[in-house]
């Protein structure tokens, strides 16, 4: 089989990073990681050498080199129809596609106040208006997603999607801020942050470096 390597940033630090993980762990495929440290002297180096972005995630598969992270979870889905990473229903699929490609594209306040630091706790920090804002929305989706699709399971669409991929550093985002949740979105918080793929890569941030405009 060609050797699937996916290429990432701090763990501690990269929800970018996290999404694409959590989908090709779900394959069950055997994979190398290889880690490049946010904020060192030789990142923007090594970076440049495997990217043609400039920017990671990035997964190569034999010659074939992907350098975005929804790209990356579509490539795997295409490639690896049996990990059943879209949901099989027509309308289930594009509810899939469209809250994933919110979370890829929207929430930046969210992105901006509210940073992924696995390590840290940071209980009511972060609160401005655009940030709980979001925070509704993001439970609006979670809640529809979950009544509307989710019956046969405790993802949002039932079985684990690129939807929940996307959703992972978000859960741990609430972790990170103890952000209160309604009964339904804090049961599935907690199912994305005990999810296998999530704590083998919560076991490695642990020993990463510090990165101080991080914390």
């Amino acid at each position: 089989m060609t050797q699937l390597t996916l290429v990432v940033a701090s763990k501690n630090y990269s929800s970018w990073s996290l999404r694409p993980y959590m989908a090709l762990a779900q394959t069950g495929q055997p994979f190398q990681e290889e880690v490049i440290y946010l904020d060192q002297p030789d990142t923007a180096e090594r970076i440049a050498r495997v990217s043609p972005s400039g920017r990671v995630p990035l997964l190569k598969h034999g010659d074939l080199v992907i350098w975005d992270s929804l790209a990356i979870c579509e490539y795997l889905a295409d490639t690896f129809p049996e990990a059943r990473l879209w949901p099989e229903s027509r309308e289930a699929r594009a509810v899939a596609r469209a809250v994933t490609a919110e979370m890829h594209s929207g929430f930046e306040a969210l992105r901006q106040h509210m940073g992924m630091n696995l390590r840290a706790r940071k209980p009511g920090q972060g609160r401005t208006p655009k940030v709980i804002e979001a925070l509704n929305r993001i439970q609006h989706l979670w809640n529809d997603c979950r009544a509307r699709f989710g019956k046969g399971g405790p993802y949002l669409f039932g079985h684990f999607t690129i939807a929940d991929a996307f959703y992972t550093p978000v859960a741990t985002r609430f972790v990170t801020y103890d952000v209160s949740l309604d009964p339904v979105c804090d049961a599935y918080r907690d199912t994305l942050v005990s999810h296998p793929g999530f704590l083998k890569w919560a076991e490695s941030a642990r020993n990463e470096p510090p990165v101080a405009k991080y914390e």
